[in-house]
């Protein structure tokens, strides 16, 4: 386990409109869509930085009415590699016309290096173990003759709870991305000497 402090997000962001017409629905999803699109590129967002997740257009039925609706939603993923930039780019992403927010996941920019790093713990602790549990057996390990590694799972970032604004909204920071852990779990079989 290596921790650090993130010092990048990524952000997933969704639009979601709904109404009678499937066309009327998706053109204003589009529209807002354009508007978040053009607000990430004068923001300094780099393009590879944001990805479109998913465009959906759902036809529901009211049983009750016996009418037809129409649901239309396109969620993007956008990176913010400066974590200053959160709170402002937030509160102007709400007024492009965004009405969900589906979460928040904290990284960090040298993740690779960091693994590395937590590699050469792992590497190293397994052979402390091995050691101990060979001298216990009055024996000595030799060379390694397999090594794997178990996938890591990301570990989930806080979800941001409302996608409203509000007038009183606090003033101050509204999220705290504390301390990560980049964890790397391994297997090694020893030689047993």
């Amino acid at each position: 386990i290596v921790k650090v402090v993130p010092d990048q997000v990524t952000l997933i962001i969704q639009v979601e409109q709904s109404g009678t017409d499937a066309k009327d629905v998706q053109k204003s999803t589009d529209r807002i869509i354009a508007d978040v699109l053009k607000y990430l590129r004068k923001s300094d967002i780099d393009e590879r930085d944001v990805r479109t997740q998913h465009i959906r257009l759902n036809k529901n039925y009211d049983y009750q009415t016996k009418t037809y609706s129409y649901v239309a939603n396109q969620s993007l993923v956008v990176l913010i590699r400066d974590l200053s930039e959160y709170p402002s780019l937030m509160n102007d992403l709400l007024d492009t016309g965004i009405n969900r927010i589906d979460g928040i996941t904290f990284d960090s920019s040298r993740r690779e290096t960091l693994e590395n790093e937590a590699r050469v713990k792992a590497m190293k602790d397994a052979k402390d173990k091995a050691m101990l549990y060979a001298s216990t057996l009055g024996q000595k390990i030799g060379k390694a003759i397999h090594i794997s590694e178990f996938q890591a799972m990301p570990s989930p970032g806080p979800m941001y709870r409302s996608a409203m604004v509000m007038e009183d909204a606090p003033s101050g920071p509204t999220m705290s991305p504390g301390e990560m852990e980049i964890r790397v779990k391994i297997n090694v079989n020893f030689e047993l000497l």
